[in-house]
């Protein structure tokens, strides 16, 4: 890698990790209207962005049984936590819990050699109860809340999906990839010390 490369990816991961609180996807309720807004939910939240792109990284890196069980894990988790906050249980500090996700996921990235399919497919399963439960205590008891949930189950499938994909074009950069994880748990120990 160049050493401009090197300087850029240092100053986009500086900028993110020094990005204040506000960006990340959970302001409040107010937001939610819909199948759009749940769409564009995880997409402009980098907390929700970064750990979907990872959960596909991962997933690619697992291999194809990989795929076929890591981003459905975290899928169904965060669907099941969608419906823990739609009935008003919000799992203990789920800020907290998303930006240790992205801690994790970041390192899972980063490591030359992936963790063994079942701790990897636990872990998303684990993460996913939060960021689906910060997702359902968003949406209003409203057929226009149902739709939000659509939106974010296609949109965080579609995240996985690029991620992987992401993740197998670079395989001949494997420095690429590294420093992508690594930029993601930057930016997670910064989302950490503002919970705290």
């Amino acid at each position: 890698m160049k050493i401009s490369s090197k300087l850029s990816l240092a100053a986009l991961s500086l900028t993110a990790a020094l990005m204040p609180s506000p960006a990340f996807a959970h302001p409040g309720g107010d937001h939610v209207h819909g199948l759009l807004a749940g769409l564009e939910h995880p997409l402009f939240g980098v907390d929700h962005l970064l750990a979907m792109v990872a959960i596909g990284m991962i997933a690619a890196r697992s291999g194809r049984i990989g795929f076929l069980v890591v981003p459905p894990a975290f899928v169904l988790a965060m669907m099941a936590g969608a419906a823990f906050g739609i009935a008003g249980v919000g799992l203990p500090s789920i800020e907290t819990g998303i930006a240790l996700s992205l801690v994790v996921f970041g390192a899972m990235v980063a490591l030359a050699r992936p963790l063994p399919l079942a701790a990897t497919a636990s872990l998303a399963a684990i993460f996913g109860l939060f960021h689906g439960s910060a997702h359902g205590l968003e949406i209003p008891e409203s057929a226009s809340g149902l739709a939000y949930a659509a939106g974010f189950v296609v949109a965080t499938s579609a995240l996985h999906a690029a991620g992987a994909l992401s993740a197998l074009k670079l395989a001949g950069r494997s420095g690429m990839v590294r420093a992508a994880g690594a930029a993601t748990s930057l930016v997670g120990m910064a989302m950490v010390s503002q919970v705290f």
